[in-house]
């Protein structure tokens, strides 16, 4: 796997993380997505990012247009804790039907 370094006129966008799967399109449209591959580093000061990149990916141009994905396993947190209260409101003057609420518990030692 080769390594590609990806130099910005502009400041990155400050939620880019290393382990972030980056793209790039070169069509107005964003009909072609081209996977570049996953972050390895990040330089904001300098405004780089270092990914990998398969050999046989067709490099982006100069006049790319770069985005990122987020990992569906990373930056998922859930509620922790002995104690939730919860409030569900209704301003409107209109009756309504609240079809369904859900939650995630499970018992924590912290």
């Amino acid at each position: 796997m080769d390594s590609i370094t990806l130099i910005f006129t502009q400041a990155i966008q400050a939620s880019t993380q290393v382990g972030d799967t980056i793209y790039y399109t070169n069509d107005l449209n964003g009909d072609t997505i081209v996977k570049i591959g996953l972050v390895t580093s990040l330089d904001f000061s300098n405004n780089t990012i270092v990914a990998e990149i398969p050999a046989s990916t067709i490099r982006p141009t100069l006049t790319s247009f770069i985005l990122f994905s987020k990992t569906n396993a990373a930056n998922l947190n859930s509620i922790a804790g002995y104690y939730l209260e919860t409030e569900l409101r209704n301003d409107s003057t209109e009756e309504i039907e609240l079809f369904s609420v859900g939650t995630e518990i499970f018992e924590s030692s912290n």
